[in-house]
C-alpha cells in the first residue's frame, strides 16, 4: 500500500523513483480516490497476462505467432508513466486529504501531455532512447490505439523530465526483464508486430480490469480467473467425429473435396452454387484444424449485419456438437448479446468503453460470427486495427458469399487476406459467383481452370493448386426481363393469390419501402400475407421479423407453406447468407453477380412443397438495352447510383433475351461475359471512363483502390473507428438510438427512458450505483434500440455534453472527448412514428424523419 510520507519537493536534475511512481488512482471502499498500483507493479502484472494469453493459444502455433520476448513488449507498455507530468496529473486527482501521499512537483503542467499523445509517446521516444529492436519502441507509443506524434522528440528532453526521468525508466525496464526472465522481442514482420500490438493492448486492458484494481490485493492468481471472465477459454474438443455426427447426414462430393483440400494454414477458395452446403463444408474444415491444434477458432464473417440471426443458429448447433461436455465456452455461445453482457475486457471493455461494441469484440472471442467489416478493418491503420488483428491470428476466418466487390473493398480484402496468411489463418472462401481475375488476385497465385463448381488452393509454402467439382444435375430457371413494374405487382397478388411464396428484391430500402406499401393493402384484401426486410430496422425489430419471415420461406415453414400465399419485399440482404426458398422471384435488375445470387433463392430444395400452378421462373425489372446504354441514370434510376452504369450495362447485355437459364452450368460463363475486359466504343467508352477515373458525384475505381491502400499505410494518421471505411458507398454510416421518451428525474437522480415497445429503463446518474453486469445489461438493452443509417439521413448531431447530460456515456461510447459533437444520434419517436429531437432539438434540416415498426426507418422530403 501507499504510505503517506512528508511533503518534499524535488530538486532540479532528480527524479522519482520508478519504484515510487503510481500507474493508476483507485476509489477506496470510502469513496475517496487513492494512488493505486505502482507502475512497476502494473507493467508485471501486463506482462504476465500477455504471457498467459500466449499460453492460450495451441503450443504449437503460439510458438510460430510470437516470438521471445513477447511478454516483455507488453509488459513495458506503461514506462512512460515514469514522467513528471503523468506523475503530477496522478497526483492531482487524488482527493484533496490524501495528495501529499505523493511528493508534490514543481513546475510541472499535467495539460502539456497531449502534445505527445500521453504517457504512450514516452513509453515509445524512452524504448527508443534504449535502442530497443525494430518495432517494439512503436507498439509501445500505440498501445492505446493510435500514434502518438513523437516526431522530432527525445527520451531526454526537459518536457519528459531529462536524463534522470529517463534513466528511471532504464532502471523500470530492466527490474521488468528480471522480473519476467524475459527480454525485447526480435519481430519479423510488420503482420507480427501489428500482433504484438494487438497483444499488448488486450493484455493491458485485462490488466487494467476490476481483478487487479486493489492495489491491497495480490493479483497473480487472478489471472487466470481475469482471462475466463474476458471470454478466452481454451475449447476442450470432441474428437474424430465424422461429417454426419456433425450435421446429421453424409456430405455431398463437393463438401467432401474441400474437407480434403484443407490441411493446413492457407488461403482456399469454393466456389459453388448457392443451396449446396458451402457453409457446412467450411465448418468442418474448421474443425479438423481445431482438433488437430492448427487453428485456435472461428471467425465467420458475413457480408452484412443483418443475415448474421440465422448463421447464428447454426453456428451454435455445430459448436454444441463439436465442443466437449465439459468445455467451460458452451455456456458462452452467441445468443443474442451474451459475449458482450457477459464479459469483461478491462478498461476499454466496459460498457460506455471504445470497446464495448460486441461486433467489435467478437473477433476476441475463440468462436464469432460478425461482419467481414469488423476483420477488414484488422489491415487498416485505424484505431486498435492491430487487436482486431490479434483476435483473428491463428483462427479458421471464413469470408461468406465474397463477390466481385468493387475496386475499394476489393483492395481491403486483398490486404486482409494477405495479412491473414501472415498470421497463421486458414481463410476460406466461399462464393458463388467470382470472376477468374477475382480468385487469382485473393489467392496470390495464378489459375487457369474454368470449371464449375471449382476448388483452388493455397496452402502456405505450397504450391497452388485447383479442382474441379462435380456441378450435379442442375435446374432450369425460366427468366423474363420487363420495364413495367405494375405488370410485376399483378402477377405478384396473382401467384401469392394461389398459394405462392413470392419474394421481391429492390436496390435500395426507399423502392422496398414504396413496393411494400403498394402490395400490402391489396394483399391484405386478398388475404395474403405481406413482409419488409432491410437494414433500417432496429434490432428487436429486425429479429422479430427475420425469424418470422425467413422461417416460413424456409425449411422450418414447410407446414404453414402450404396454408396461404405470401409476398416478402426486401433488399440485397435477401440475396446473401439465407436459406430462403421462393416459389416465384421479382427483382430489380443488378449486376449479373447479384442477380445469380438472388435466384439462387428460387426452388432452392427440391424437396420444399409447392403451389400446383408454381412454376421455377424470375421477372427481372429492367429498362431497354438501347436506352440504357444511351442513358443509364435515367433507364436504371436510382440502381445506378447503387451500382455502376457501366456494369449494369454490361450485365444487361448478357441478360437480354435470355429466356432461360442452367443453373450452376451457365454461371461462370455469364460471370464471365460481365466481366472480361474489352475495348469499348461510344457511350459504353464514356461509361467505362466513369468507372475507372469517376464523375463529380462518384469516384473512379482507380482513385477508390487508391484510398483505400491510403487506409493501409502504416505511416499515415491514425483513423478513428467512425471515419474508417470499409466499403466506399456506405462510407457514412451513423447508429442512431430511437426512443419514445428521455425524461431526467433530478430528484431520484436517474434518466427514465422509454424503449419503442414501451418498456422502461433507468439509467442512474452515478455509475457506482450499479453493478457491471447490470450497466452491460442496460447497454445491450439500449444497442438492441439502435438502427444504422446514411449520414445524411441520419438526426442532426448533439453536443457530447448534451447526451452526457442524459447519462448515455455509461452506456455508449460517445466519442473523442477533444471532439464537440458526438459520434451517437439520438431521437425520440412520438406516436404516429414521426422522429423527434431530445429536448426539442431539431432533428434534421431538410426531411420528415419517420421510424415504424412494419417500415423501418423512413426519409421524406417536407412538402411546402
Amino acid at each position: 500500500m501507499w504510505q503517506r510520507r512528508p511533503s518534499s519537493r524535488p530538486t532540479s536534475g532528480t527524479a522519482i523513483s520508478f519504484q515510487k511512481c503510481p500507474a493508476k488512482t483507485y476509489t477506496r471502499s470510502d469513496g475517496r480516490v487513492a494512488p493505486g498500483r505502482s507502475v512497476l507493479e502494473h507493467c508485471t502484472i501486463v506482462g504476465e497476462v500477455a504471457r498467459a494469453l500466449m499460453a492460450r493459444f495451441p503450443r504449437g502455433l503460439a510458438d510460430r505467432l510470437f516470438p521471445p520476448g513477447a511478454e516483455m513488449a507488453a509488459a513495458c507498455h506503461d514506462i512512460g508513466k515514469v514522467s513528471p507530468c503523468f506523475y503530477e496529473k496522478l497526483r492531482r486527482a487524488c482527493a484533496p486529504e490524501l495528495l501529499d501521499i505523493l511528493e508534490p512537483l514543481a513546475n510541472v503542467s499535467p495539460d502539456l501531455e497531449t502534445r505527445w499523445g500521453g504517457h504512450a509517446g514516452v513509453s515509445q521516444v524512452a524504448a527508443r532512447a534504449l535502442e530497443a529492436p525494430d518495432y517494439v519502441a512503436e507498439i509501445l507509443g500505440q498501445h492505446h490505439g493510435f500514434s502518438p506524434p513523437v516526431h522530432g522528440l527525445r527520451a531526454t528532453d526537459e518536457v519528459f523530465g531529462g536524463a534522470a526521468w529517463q534513466q528511471e525508466r532504464a532502471l523500470l525496464v530492466a527490474e521488468l526483464k528480471r522480473l519476467l526472465a524475459a527480454d525485447w522481442p526480435f519481430i519479423s514482420s510488420v503482420p507480427q508486430a501489428r500482433l504484438l500490438a494487438g497483444l499488448t493492448s488486450v493484455s493491458d486492458w485485462i490488466g487494467s480490469g476490476r481483478f487487479f484494481e486493489d492495489p491491497a490485493l495480490p493479483w497473480r492468481e487472478r489471472i487466470d480467473e481475469a482471462l475466463d471472465d474476458a471470454g478466452f477459454i481454451p475449447p476442450d474438443y470432441r474428437r474424430h467425429l465424422s461429417f454426419d455426427q456433425v450435421f446429421g447426414f453424409a456430405p455431398r462430393q463437393a463438401q467432401q473435396q474441400l474437407i480434403d483440400a484443407v490441411v493446413s494454414p492457407g488461403v482456399y477458395v469454393l466456389e459453388a452454387p448457392m443451396g449446396l452446403g458451402k457453409t457446412e463444408a467450411a465448418l468442418f474444415a474448421a474443425y479438423r484444424l481445431l482438433e488437430a491444434g492448427q487453428a485456435c477458432g472461428i471467425y465467420f464473417a458475413l457480408p452484412t449485419q443483418l443475415t448474421s440471426n440465422k448463421i447464428y443458429e447454426r453456428f451454435n448447433a455445430f459448436l454444441e456438437r463439436i465442443l466437449a461436455e465439459g468445455c467451460r465456452h458452451r455456456s458462452r455461445l452467441l445468443h443474442g448479446k451474451a459475449w458482450l453482457v457477459d464479459t469483461d475486457m478491462g478498461e476499454e471493455g466496459r460498457p460506455g468503453g471504445a470497446w464495448f461494441n460486441h461486433a467489435k469484440r467478437g473477433l476476441l472471442a475463440p468462436f464469432a460470427v460478425g461482419t467481414i467489416d469488423q476483420a477488414l478493418m484488422a489491415a487498416m491503420n485505424v484505431k486498435h486495427g492491430f487487436v482486431r488483428a490479434f483476435g483473428l491470428a491463428g483462427k479458421v476466418v471464413i469470408l461468406d458469399e465474397v463477390h466481385t466487390y468493387d475496386a475499394y473493398t476489393g483492395t481491403l480484402l486483398n490486404a486482409l487476406v494477405e495479412l491473414l496468411r501472415e498470421l497463421h489463418c486458414t481463410v476460406i472462401i466461399l462464393s458463388a459467383t467470382l470472376n477468374r481475375e477475382r480468385r487469382q488476385e485473393l489467392l496470390g497465385a495464378v489459375v487457369k481452370e474454368d470449371a464449375y463448381p471449382l476448388i483452388s488452393a493455397a496452402p502456405s509454402q505450397q504450391p497452388a493448386s485447383e479442382w474441379p467439382v462435380p456441378a450435379g444435375e442442375g435446374r432450369e430457371v425460366s427468366v423474363r426481363l420487363l420495364a413495367d413494374p405494375a405488370r410485376a405487382l399483378t402477377e405478384a397478388l396473382e401467384r401469392a393469390h394461389r398459394g405462392q411464396q413470392v419474394l421481391w428484391i429492390e436496390n435500395t430500402v426507399a423502392e422496398a419501402q414504396e413496393r411494400y406499401l403498394d402490395l400490402a393493402a391489396r394483399a391484405s384484401e386478398l388475404g395474403i400475407e405481406c413482409g419488409l426486410l432491410h437494414s433500417r430496422f432496429i434490432a428487436d425489430d429486425r429479429q422479430r421479423i427475420e425469424d418470422r419471415w425467413v422461417n416460413l420461406f424456409g425449411k422450418g415453414g414447410w407446414q404453414e407453406r402450404t396454408q396461404r400465399g405470401r409476398i416478402l419485399v426486401g433488399t440485397q440482404i435477401l440475396e446473401q447468407s439465407l436459406d430462403i426458398d421462393a416459389d416465384f422471384l421479382v427483382s430489380r435488375f443488378a449486376p449479373t453477380d447479384m442477380l445469380l445470387q438472388r435466384l439462387g433463392r428460387l426452388w432452392r430444395h427440391a424437396e420444399t412443397p409447392r403451389e400446383p400452378s408454381a412454376r421455377c421462373e424470375a421477372w427481372v425489372l429492367a429498362p431497354d438495352l438501347d436506352q440504357a446504354i444511351a442513358s443509364p441514370y435515367s433507364a436504371f434510376g436510382s440502381t445506378a447510383h447503387v451500382y455502376s452504369p457501366y456494369v449494369l450495362c454490361r450485365s444487361l447485355e448478357v441478360w437480354q433475351g435470355r429466356a432461360s437459364l442452367r443453373l450452376p452450368q451457365d454461371i461462370r460463363q455469364l460471370i464471365e461475359q460481365t466481366y472480361a475486359q474489352r475495348q469499348e466504343e461510344g457511350p459504353m467508352a464514356q461509361w467505362l471512363h466513369e468507372l475507372d477515373d469517376g464523375t463529380r458525384q462518384r469516384i473512379g475505381r482507380k482513385a477508390l483502390s487508391q484510398l483505400a491502400r491510403l487506409t493501409l499505410a502504416e505511416d499515415g494518421k491514425t483513423l478513428p473507428e467512425s471515419k474508417a471505411q470499409t466499403r466506399y458507398s456506405e462510407q457514412d454510416t451513423q447508429e442512431v438510438v430511437l426512443l419514445r421518451a428521455a425524461v431526467l428525474k433530478p430528484d431520484a437522480k436517474e434518466t427514465h427512458l422509454t424503449l419503442l415497445d414501451g418498456t422502461q429503463l433507468q439509467l442512474p446518474w452515478g455509475r457506482h450505483v450499479l453493478g457491471r453486469q447490470a450497466w452491460r445489461e442496460r447497454s445491450a438493452c439500449l444497442m438492441r434500440q439502435t438502427v444504422p443509417v446514411r449520414v445524411q439521413d441520419a438526426p442532426e448531431p448533439l453536443p457530447i455534453d448534451t447526451l452526457k447530460k442524459f447519462h448515455f456515456q455509461h452506456c455508449f461510447y460517445l466519442g473523442d472527448p477533444a471532439e464537440d459533437e458526438a459520434i451517437l444520434r439520438v431521437a425520440l419517436v412520438d406516436e404516429v412514428g414521426v422522429l423527434n429531437g431530445l429536448q426539442g432539438a431539431p432533428v434534421h434540416p431538410k426531411y420528415r424523419l419517420e421510424y415504424r415498426e412494419d417500415l423501418g426507418y423512413r426519409v421524406l422530403k417536407e412538402h411546402g
